[in-house]
This record gives structure tokens, C-alpha cells and sequence, in this order.
């Protein structure tokens, strides 16, 4: 890429996250690494003093400078839209009300520049309910907070990896109640959202979707749960004369070796658990997540804060990098 490209082409921009958890960390990785593909430039929103302090004690040899909206973005630099200060006083893996509140603060301010115009995607890094509440945001988490930021209603969580992607009918909820849950227009709301996903932002034309069943064996008739064959299996029925090419109920203990091997291009799951850990034994290191039903682009980091290992040297980068190449492709196929 040129730095005439980087000027003309919109950024992507990241936000720190957590400015004492791991994502100062990963986004110097990231950029300093010269073989990961960025296929469009990148601004960072956060702190400059945190990331330089980060830098220094990590020994990332980057510069980091000041950037703001419009202006170009430089190669081989950090680009920063700075905007906290939180000093020296920081603790790794240790949040404050200030922190929790400078983190919040950049997600509001990359929703704004991307219904400005300004911003072609966003990548978010991690945070945490806790921290994200006492910096005085009364969201559970990102999805939550952006979904309320850009006024969206109907939004999904779907985690996105080369080999298997899954969406979740049901997400933070007691097993208990997941089954009470899982009714006909939740399972056929996720139906839509997963396919409209795969053809929009994933520019599939045909997008195969399979539908996990809620019981083992996907209920054996009816032996061990009627979900299947009261809501699920009309739901899916419903969503086939819409047109969508979606099959199941499936047993979930094969459903998704089908899907990684090729068979289907998403998966649509009743509950948390089901769908996250097949995928993460899939793409620990690699998963995206991706918040369908947004009218701007977002993706994600697939885990934590990790504030165990914060300022420690040994965060991994490769979600990062996933999720910032899924931004880009996103972004292209929406033409951002």
C-alpha cells in the first residue's frame, strides 16, 4: 500500500480497550508487525501516554503520534486520536472508574466518526463489564453499548473464523433457562440475521446454514426433549419458504465437524456454551467476533482482558489481526 492509498482510503480505526489490560499491547504488535496484512490504514483511539509507556517497557520500537480526523495517516507510525490522559498512576490489571471511563469513551468516539463518515470500520479491543459499569456505562459488555450507540434493535453476536462460524439463539443466561428461550420466532430471528450476515458482510450469494438441536441426538424423536420437533424444527421449515438454504435440527455433537469440513457455511446454536466451545477449540488464537445487524462495521478480539498477563510481553496479536482483516473485507463488501 502506498502513502497516497493511505490517505484516500478511510481508516480503520481500534480502540485500546482496557488501557491496564492486554490490548495496548496487542495493538503495538500488531502494527509493528510489517508481515501481518493491513489491507486498509490504521488509527488507534486510546491513550498516547499509555501506549508509548507500553512501547517503552515492552521494548516495541514504533512511533507513536498524534492524529486526528482527516488528517493523513502516516506509515510506519502509530496514529493516535488521543483522547485520555490518565498519567503514570496505572497498574497493569488493575482498572479504575478512569480507566473503565476512558475505554467507554473511545468506543463512543469511534461510533461517531463512523456515522461521520470519517471511518471505514472499527476493531474493538477488549474490556470489561465491571470496569466499562464504573466508568458510569450501564452496558454488559461492547455488543450491548454499540447496539444502544447506533440505535439498533434487531443485532446479533456471531464468532467468525476460517473454518467455522456460529451465531447464538440464546447468549448470557443460566442453562436453566435457555430452553424456555428458545422459541419459534428466536430461532427463525437468527435464522435471518446469520443469513442476511453471510450475504452482506461475508458476500456469500447462498449462504448453507445448519441449526443445532437444543438436546442430545437433537432429542432421539423426542426421547430426551420436544424443543427439536415443536419450535426448532418449524422454525427452520419456516425459514427454508423464505428462502434461506438452512437444514436441521442437528445433533450437536456432529454438526459441527460437518461445518468445519466444508458442508455448511454457518451455525446457528441454542445457547452460549454450544456454539463457543467448538469454536474456540477451532480458533482460539484466530476467532473474530463480529456484531451482525449494526449499520456500521465492527469486529472484535475473541477473548479478555487478561489482566494476568497484562505487561507481561507474551499477549498474541493473531485475533487482533483476524479480526482487523474481517473489518476490511466487511467494510469492502458494504463499499465503506
Amino acid at each position: 500500500m502506498s502513502a497516497n492509498d493511505s490517505v484516500i482510503q478511510k481508516p480503520i480505526a481500534i480502540t485500546m480497550g482496557c488501557p491496564v489490560g492486554i490490548g495496548p499491547e496487542i495493538v503495538l504488535r500488531f502494527l509493528a508487525d510489517a508481515g501481518r496484512e493491513k489491507p486498509r490504514p490504521a488509527v488507534v483511539i486510546g491513550d498516547l501516554g499509555v501506549l508509548a509507556r507500553t512501547a517503552a517497557a515492552l521494548k516495541i520500537d514504533l512511533p507513536i503520534a498524534p492524529w486526528q480526523p482527516g488528517g493523513a495517516i502516516i506509515p510506519g507510525r502509530v496514529n493516535v486520536l488521543a483522547l485520555s490522559d490518565l498519567g503514570r498512576d496505572l497498574s497493569w490489571g488493575r482498572p479504575t472508574r478512569q480507566t473503565g471511563r476512558a475505554m467507554g469513551g473511545y468506543i463512543e468516539e469511534a461510533v461517531r466518526l463512523l456515522r461521520a463518515g470519517e471511518l471505514s470500520a472499527m476493531v474493538t479491543c477488549p474490556i470489561t463489564k465491571t470496569a466499562l459499569q464504573a466508568g458510569g456505562y450501564d452496558f454488559p459488555g461492547h455488543t450491548e453499548m454499540l447496539a444502544s450507540l447506533c440505535g439498533a434493535e434487531d443485532y446479533a453476536m456471531m464468532m467468525a473464523g476460517t473454518r467455522l462460524k456460529v451465531t447464538l439463539v440464546t447468549i448470557h443466561q443460566s442453562l436453566a433457562s435457555v430452553a424456555s428461550s428458545v422459541t419459534f420466532d428466536s430461532v427463525l430471528r437468527m435464522i435471518a440475521i446469520t443469513g442476511q450476515a453471510l450475504q452482506g458482510d461475508f458476500g456469500l450469494a447462498h449462504p448453507r446454514l445448519a441449526v443445532a438441536g437444543l438436546n442430545p441426538h437433537a432429542g432421539e424423536g423426542g426421547m430426551f426433549g420436544r424443543e427439536e420437533e415443536m419450535v426448532i424444527a418449524p422454525a427452520v421449515a419456516a425459514a427454508q419458504r423464505a428462502g434461506w438454504q438452512v437444514s436441521g435440527p442437528y445433533p450437536p455433537d456432529t454438526v459441527f465437524h460437518k461445518a468445519a469440513a466444508g458442508h455448511f457455511d454457518g451455525v446457528v446454536c441454542m445457547y452460549h456454551d454450544q456454539g463457543l466451545i467448538p469454536f474456540k477449540l477451532l480458533h482460539f488464537s484466530d476467532g473474530v467476533n463480529v456484531t451482525l445487524g449494526l449499520p456500521i462495521v465492527r469486529t472484535s478480539v475473541d477473548h479478555g482482558t487478561a489482566y494476568d498477563i497484562a505487561g507481561q510481553g507474551i499477549a498474541d496479536p493473531a485475533s487482533l489481526a483476524a479480526a482487523y482483516v474481517l473489518a476490511a473485507d466487511i467494510a469492502k463488501n458494504r463499499g465503506c
